[in-house]
């Protein structure tokens, strides 16, 4: 276990200076960076000046030597727009993110899994049925056309909940709903695809043949041997919420990074893109490693390869 945790971690770190390099040559790959930050109108005099207090004049791998160096340490220098740390506005926001993302993941499992183990465990039944069109209309539908749907309904026509900010749990019903229906529908196609597969293999043949209850042949046996490609999609799908659902959260005023990353580019305000870039990378380096771990912990033939 030991070597395989230090693997992964190797590869990890690995990731993140790849990342690292990818973030600071971003701003530099459409020319003086000093020219993209500042306003079209703005003097000669403005660029070098600029230039100079941003320390864009230094050879290039000075500028990136000391980026990395801050970087390490959360420093991506201050906001544009709201001249304080970019480091520390995204931390400010991760609070309205996570919160987001635990519930549309949340919402997501405790409805598309079951569902798919449904469907699985009574192919076509009504309940198959139902597990297949869910799956179906949760990938199929644009977040962004939801958000609306439900904004229009819920919040305009039935005056049930707010249409958007961040004022109390009535306020995180309709971005979760929105976030998570496409996970929900892959997670529900997914766990009815692996069940469907884990319940024709030979050892649960077995286990029914040994009179095993049928509770203890579906979930101890048939589903966790099925749960790696689901903790696989869960680990993706989290990753992506926690760097900021920059639709969803633009859509209902969602003070989280995603909204905040949406403005940050319509501001050219590229110190603070480059934070929430690094932050979204970082985010679905750690989920992808943590996930790696739980593949050991559920599967020791993983650690062996």
């Amino acid at each position: 276990m030991t070597t395989y945790l230090l693997t992964r971690a190797a590869q990890s770190l690995l990731a993140t200076a790849c990342v690292l390099a990818l973030v600071f040559f971003m701003v530099r790959l459409t020319g003086d960076p000093s020219v993209v930050m500042l306003p079209q109108d703005a003097s000669k005099a403005d660029v070098e000046q600029f230039r100079k207090a941003m320390g864009f004049d230094r050879p290039l791998a000075v500028q990136f030597a000391d980026f990395v160096r801050r970087a390490l340490v959360g420093d991506f220098g201050k906001s544009l727009q709201y001249r304080t740390s970019a480091w520390s506005l995204i931390m400010e926001r991760l609070p309205a993110t996570l919160e987001l993302a635990v519930a549309a993941m949340g919402f997501a499992i405790l409805v598309g899994i079951p569902l798919g183990i449904l469907g699985a465990t009574r192919p076509g039944s009504v309940w198959d049925a139902f597990a297949q069109g869910v799956a179906l209309l949760g990938q199929a539908l644009p977040a962004y056309w939801v958000g609306l749907i439900l904004i229009i309904v819920l919040s305009v026509q039935l005056n049930l909940l707010p249409v958007a900010g961040r004022s109390g749990w009535n306020s995180l019903v309709m971005p979760m709903v929105t976030l998570g229906m496409g996970t929900l529908g892959r997670l529900t196609q997914l766990a009815r695809s692996v069940m469907l597969d884990t319940l024709g293999q030979d050892y649960i043949r077995t286990a029914w043949a040994k009179g095993l209850a049928p509770r203890a042949v579906r979930y101890r046996h048939a589903l966790k041997n099925a749960a790696i490609p689901l903790i696989t999609l869960i680990g993706v799908n989290f990753g992506y919420m926690l760097g900021g659902a920059v639709l969803i959260e633009s859509v209902f005023s969602y003070p989280g990074i995603g909204r905040l990353a949406a403005q940050a580019i319509f501001q050219r305000d590229f110190p603070l893109v480059q934070a929430v870039a690094f932050f979204a990378s970082l985010v679905v380096i750690l989920v992808n490693l943590a996930t790696d771990l739980v593949y050991g912990l559920v599967n020791p033939q993983v650690r062996l390869r």
